[in-house]
């Protein structure tokens, strides 16, 4: 959706006065850490930890015990330094790669190289990861808390939307935890329910995977059916996870699923891609559905993301109907391609009202409900 690190240096008689307090009872200090011959401590090396995907690929973590220390990464053998991309959130791993990592924060030196290689031999287009949304318990159920989190609050999110993104199980005025706005039902899908609680109120969710899970490069596959009245604002799409030190765009966004109010003739579904110089309509491209299908069916959203290119297709992989590599900035002034930078995590949700959209009106229908059967990832 349209949305130095300082080291401390301490000479060696202050650290033999650190000494002298330690030994008189004075001092302590954790493991965390170790000395160096220059006298500065060194940050513990990364620890690899991994849980099991599907069909041989795993999902990677990154752990250091020294405190405030940021861990940094390479995936391509090199040595990482603290200007390599820094560790935000555990990632897939379907591919053969080696992951170097080191740490390094304010008044440590940096850690030693940690790595570790992956061999996986994942054939092509096999399916590394999904959340089916599956529910036996017979109720309504919280999304799978290990995988996704929400943003919650009002203030137009960039886009002078009207709706409250509520969390699970929240009860901040308008949010109700009894009428939750995403939950995963008993017929095995996620709805995500606009809700207009009293006039002029609106309520909604706001899925995402950010710090919990994120991928770099495979496919991706969205299988969902939209509402379509006016003023809703249904999307299916990603953001970097390096959002939280680049900001927007420059940490890059990939729309697989977006489109607005009520379904046209033909029915459409708009894929785009947002970065440092292109925003907004720069690079978007418009799928007409074929003649009587509408966003209202069931589709299925797909991305073909590959190094230096990211396609967009629904139903049919072969047959993507809009593609976007480097040469797709020519003549966009200041434009930086940021798509090969690091991993991206999946966010979901249902906007009511916005710049594009504008507000519902007397023919639009609460509560709305956005469905989704599944998100898969399978390797390219």
């Amino acid at each position: 959706m349209r949305t130095i690190e300082r080291i401390l240096r301490v000479s060696l008689s202050t650290l033999a006065l650190f000494a002298a307090m330690a030994a008189i009872g004075c001092g302590g200090g954790g493991a965390s850490a170790s000395s160096t011959g220059s006298g500065q401590q060194q940050a513990s090396a990364p620890v690899v930890t991994t849980t099991s995907a599907l069909n041989g690929a795993v999902i990677v973590a990154l752990t250091t015990s020294t405190s405030g220390a940021t861990i940094y990464y390479t995936t391509d053998g090199s040595t990482p330094t603290t200007s390599s991309m820094a560790y935000e959130a555990p990632f897939l791993v379907a591919s053969n790669i080696t992951v170097n990592a080191i740490a390094a924060g304010s008044g440590t030196s940096a850690s030693s190289v940690t790595s570790h290689s992956f061999s996986p031999s994942i054939a092509s287009g096999t399916l590394v990861w999904s959340d089916e949304f599956a529910n036996s318990t017979g109720a309504n159920a919280q999304p799978a808390a290990a995988t996704w989190t929400y943003d919650a609050g009002a203030g137009g999110w960039g886009n002078s939307e009207l709706e409250t993104y509520c969390a699970w199980n929240s009860s901040v005025s308008p949010c109700s935890a009894s009428n939750p706005n995403a939950y995963v039902g008993t017929d095995g899908y996620l709805h995500i329910a606009a809700q207009q609680p009293s006039a002029g109120v609106y309520t909604s969710a706001r899925m995402k995977t950010q710090g919990l899970f994120s991928f770099q490069y495979g496919r991706l596959e969205i299988r969902a059916q939209v509402p379509e009245q006016q003023g809703l604002w249904p999307a299916g799409w990603l953001m970097g996870n390096n959002i939280v030190t680049a900001n927007w765009p420059a940490c890059g966004e990939m729309d697989v699923l977006e489109r607005v109010n009520a379904a046209s003739t033909p029915d459409w579904n708009e894929g785009s891609v947002h970065g440092t110089g292109f925003t907004g309509t720069n690079l978007g491209a418009i799928y007409d559905f074929a003649s009587g299908q509408t966003a209202a069916g069931w589709h299925t959203y797909g991305m073909i993301w590959q190094k230096g290119s990211v396609a967009y297709y629904i139903d049919d992989p072969s047959k993507p109907y809009a593609t976007y590599t480097p040469s797709s900035l020519s003549g966009l002034g200041g434009a930086v391609w940021p798509f090969d930078s690091g991993p991206s995590f999946i966010l979901l949700n249902l906007a009511v009202g916005g710049s594009w959209p504008g507000s519902p009106n007397s023919s639009t229908a609460f509560p709305a409900q956005m469905l989704v059967d599944y998100v898969r990832i399978y390797t390219n």
